[in-house]
């Protein structure tokens, strides 16, 4: 029997005066729109992750704030289930010296409203549902991340 393992991810929700940081990119083929997303790699914190990916995909340092929620997500090109850990987050300070993970077009600062209006370059749906949530003040306290040890 093969044993589900879902892909653990996580994402953050930065927002500066009502416009979000977003992530244009490469990906399956197509420019789309994400948050500053991916991996957790080996012997690193949920924490450490989020600020690590929005650092590499964007060039911004953020303070995390918050844990807007934990969705599950079946990619219908590759059938991989993901478990996204999204935070909610601050801007502190812009690297635009830092060199972007490769596929990275660059960042995009954009309204809920022009957001929408982009609908058609989503990844997915949890672009618009995470920071759906985050406007309906889903956002609970980082101590729901336990830390080794």
């Amino acid at each position: 029997m093969t044993r589900f393992t879902p892909h653990v991810t996580v994402a953050t929700v930065v927002e500066d005066q009502g416009r979000f940081l977003l992530v244009e990119e490469h990906a399956e083929g197509r420019v789309v729109l994400n948050q500053p997303a991916g991996h957790l790699e080996a012997d690193e914190s949920l924490l450490d992750a989020a600020r690590r990916e929005t650092l590499e995909e964007t060039g911004w340092e953020v303070e995390l704030t918050g844990v807007t929620g934990i969705y599950l997500y079946t990619a219908p090109s590759n059938g991989v289930t993901y478990q996204r850990v999204c935070f909610a987050a601050r801007p502190l300070r812009h690297r635009p010296e830092l060199a972007l993970d490769e596929g990275i077009i660059g960042p995009r600062w954009l309204s809920r409203e022009e957001l929408e209006a982009r609908r058609e370059q989503w990844r997915s749906h949890l672009v618009a549902r995470c920071i759906d949530d985050y406007l309906q003040g889903e956002c609970y306290p980082l101590a729901l991340i336990r830390l080794p040890g």
